[in-house]
């Protein structure tokens, strides 16, 4: 059973029985993941090219490594060394990936739209790995994933997203995601990271952060993105780790059982401390594993190979 789309281009167009089906599918990916040979024929046959036109590390060898444990071909496209850096544009190399006959695209760029422009001319189908600062969608499915395992529910939990709202796709993918999924989303952070629509989304909007996380069972914490900042939004790095830093004093505001993430990169000892990427209840790692599962699932059910086992 397969995903009845061609593309994954962000959480808002999907429905909450293909995130269940996602994230059902990820749960037996992760099963192959744990075993000692991780190679399963589902993907034999079918290529699998990541293009990237903005630095990763996780995301794209995340992808990587879930192509090659499913028997996909999978190939890496560098646009530092390739022909997007002599100035050819997406649409031609959008052109020039289809004479080539991939299965899938994994596509990060720094445009919003990029995603749906590349989608709409190949018949393979395209992953949205991040665009601009619209939607991230594989890090929100590993991110409800990640919830779902520890939590055994997504539906009914509150999730405060904190930081630099305006620049993140990911917060805007967790939002789209988590609210689908029955959970309740509030975020926080100084009001010159918030977007002027954000109470569009439905979210409640906090500037103090011990009161944005006082009651919920996740908190997300998300880096400055200063690459994307076009003007300075906060005083300094130290003033905003004073106010919405995630400190073990600040966590005493938090429930007991609370689950700490974060999508990565981070900056430890500004939004959050080492002691506290580093604690009990922090799943930034049990992120990046998940990671993997998620996005073998995906490329499982948009590529739709054979049996997964």
């Amino acid at each position: 059973m397969g995903l009845a789309r061609k593309d994954l281009l962000g959480m808002r167009e999907l429905t909450i029985d293909e995130i269940r089906l996602i994230l059902d599918t990820a749960e037996s990916m992760k099963e192959v993941a744990g075993r000692d040979i991780k190679k399963v024929p589902a993907l034999r046959g079918k290529t699998l090219i990541n293009l990237f036109y903005e630095p990763s590390t996780r995301t794209r060898t995340s992808f990587e490594i879930a192509g090659k444990w499913l028997s996909a071909d999978v190939i890496n496209v560098s646009t530092p060394s390739s022909s997007v850096a002599k100035g050819e544009s997406l649409k031609d190399t959008g052109l020039t990936l289809q004479a080539m006959h991939p299965d899938i695209v994994v596509l990060r760029h720094p445009a919003s739209g990029a995603a749906e422009l590349l989608a709409r001319q190949l018949t393979a189908s395209v992953i949205n790995a991040g665009d601009g600062a619209h939607e991230h969608p594989s890090q929100a499915l590993l991110d409800l994933f990640t919830i779902r395992e520890k939590k055994g529910r997504l539906e009914g939990l509150k999730a405060a997203i904190v930081g630099d709202i305006t620049h993140s796709r990911v917060a805007r993918s967790n939002i789209h995601g988590m609210q689908r999924m029955g959970m309740e989303v509030r975020v926080a952070g100084p009001r010159t990271m918030m977007p002027c629509f954000i109470d569009r989304l439905g979210v409640e909007v906090f500037t103090d952060l011990e009161r944005a996380i006082a009651d919920v069972d996740v908190i997300m914490m998300l880096r400055l993105q200063l690459e994307r900042q076009q003007a300075s939004l906060f005083p300094s790095l130290r003033e905003y780790s004073r106010l919405f830093g995630l400190t073990l004093e600040r966590l005493k505001a938090a429930k007991s059982d609370v689950l700490i993430m974060h999508p990565g990169p981070i900056n430890r000892g500004v939004e959050i401390a080492p002691e506290v990427a580093d604690g009990p209840y922090s799943l930034i790692l049990n992120q990046v594993e998940n990671g993997v599962a998620v996005r073998m699932a995906l490329l499982y059910l948009l590529a739709g190979g054979g049996q997964a086992g």
